[in-house]
């Protein structure tokens, strides 16, 4: 009788495994967070659609069509390089200074950059804009931060299914702006015909909506964003190293274990001071290393696909390309933007929740491959048919299969997230996986771009650049093997 009752008045699950209400998310901060990530892909995308021609009017190339492609990608390079320099430092600096001073200053490094950008004239003055773009920009990897700063494991999820509506609406904007305002005499000649200032600067009037726009998100963030770092300490005593002597009026120490890498990570997180920021060795653990391998790996396949595919789209048909025009390529990229947004919103938070951030992951991964081979066999159906509607489908296909990629996003950047050993080292364990990011996109950019050229130069290598991303889609299906099905136990 007493074992009837036990079962009558006993939960059918137990109180561990019964799922946690989701926690309403603080739109008001949340939604300045997602207004100041418009930033960075609006700056980033809209030189997109203009690139190619771009390289092509300063003449590096000296006429040589198969070469564009290596500058291009050059220049996209150049920014992740000077960036990899300094993003762990920004981070790291923004869990003791706090997050706000660093956004503040990542958005007037992408202000400056892009009028710097806008008025080159010659390859130097592009390397150099691109250079000062990547080493200011310190809110690449504190904004995610934030972002993990005010939510917790209920509406984790939530929260990054929205990162994608900020980048895709940059994304969106970024390449319309620039395929709409690049070339503004020519394209507009009743109304800029006589403006010899773009007749000198063709490329400024689509630069500088970006920048005025990243000086908007500037005084929004100065006005009212608020600081999410609790302890933190002045910049002048992070300099001299002062919060190291008075840590009673509640400023960041940078304490923490010392001890081997060897140690269990769940012993190592449960010693340490959820208050307080750790020293770098002790954010070099084996579930750090496994996220920011992953987030690489991911982010190296991902730019490969964005730099070539609207070079692919620009290239000649006999070339192995499509032919299109600026405008025509900033319409497919901005109409994929606006759905790849809200497939993301829709979807994702649900997806999470049915089949977890492991399973989503290796299939977002696994969809690289069949989003590769699209485009040999866009190339050979419009060498016979010419843009026809069986083209545009493919390319729809092909946009389809980059937005489920685009699931692995929002996941990687949980296992990130989980990853942390404790709450007042996210902005430096973030800091750590962007690092890995940025010294891959350096170097995927002039790799998968230099193969595009390659590709096309030789015919006996015409598949070259299909073979290397399929073999980054392989890369990144190996590292998810790593990552686990249950997300590591945090501190938060």
């Amino acid at each position: 009788m007493s074992q009837q009752q036990l079962d009558e008045e006993t939960p059918l699950l137990p109180p561990m495994q019964q799922k946690k209400a989701r926690t309403p998310l603080p739109w008001r901060q949340f939604s300045i967070i997602l207004f100041l990530q418009l930033a960075e892909p609006f700056t980033s995308q809209v030189i997109a659609p203009f690139a190619p021609q771009l390289i092509r009017d300063i003449g590096i190339t000296n006429g040589d069509e198969t070469s564009v492609g290596y500058y291009v990608g050059l220049m996209y390079s150049l920014f992740f390089a000077t960036q990899a320099l300094t993003v762990l430092h920004w981070s790291r600096v923004s869990d003791h200074i706090g997050r706000k001073p660093v956004i503040l200053t990542g958005l007037f490094g992408l202000s400056i950059s892009m009028y710097c950008f806008g008025l080159s004239t010659t390859f130097s003055g592009l390397v150099l804009s691109r250079a000062l773009n990547g080493a200011l920009n310190g809110s690449v990897g504190v904004i995610k931060s934030m972002m993990v700063d005010i939510t917790d494991s209920t509406n984790l999820a939530q929260a990054y299914a929205y990162m994608p509506l900020a980048w895709s609406t940059g994304g969106t904007i970024g390449p319309l702006v620039g395929g709409l305002l690049s070339r503004p005499v020519e394209q507009f000649p009743n109304i800029f015909g006589h403006s010899q200032f773009l007749k000198t600067y063709p490329y400024f009037l689509a630069c500088a909506v970006p920048a005025t726009f990243s000086v908007l998100a500037w005084v929004v963030t100065f006005l009212f964003l608020r600081e999410t770092v609790s302890t933190r300490v002045t910049l002048m005593c992070f300099v001299r190293g002062k919060y190291h002597e008075d840590t009673t009026l509640g400023h960041a120490t940078p304490t923490g274990p010392t001890d081997s890498l060897d140690t269990e990570d769940a012993a190592r997180c449960a010693n340490i001071d959820d208050s307080k920021p750790l020293p770098l060795r002790s954010l070099l653990i084996p579930r750090v290393i496994i996220a920011a391998g992953n987030y690489a790996a991911l982010s190296l396949l991902d730019i490969a696909f964005r730099d070539v595919q609207p070079l692919f789209f620009a290239t000649p048909l006999e070339f192995g390309g499509l032919g299109l025009d600026p405008p025509r390529i900033g319409n497919i990229l901005a109409i994929y933007g606006v759905i790849n947004g809200l497939f993301q919103i829709l979807f994702f938070a649900d997806l999470h929740d049915q089949f977890g951030s492991k399973i989503i992951y290796s299939a977002a991964m696994a969809a690289g491959i069949p989003m590769v081979i699209t485009f040999p066999i866009l190339n050979a159906v419009a060498r016979v048919q010419g843009l026809s509607i069986m083209v545009w489908t493919i390319v729809g296909l092909q946009l389809a299969l980059s937005m489920i990629l685009n699931l692995a996003y929002s996941c990687v950047f949980i296992y990130i997230a989980a990853a942390s050993p404790n709450q007042a080292s996210f902005g430096a364990t973030t800091g750590i996986a962007q690092l890995g990011v940025s010294i891959v996109r350096a170097i995927g950019p002039a790799s998968a771009t230099s193969a595009f050229s390659l590709s096309i130069k030789n015919p006996h290598h015409a598949w070259l650049i299909y073979y290397y991303m399929i073999a980054l889609v392989c890369i990144g299906i190996f590292a998810s093997l790593f990552l686990p099905r249950q997300l590591w136990k945090n501190q938060r």
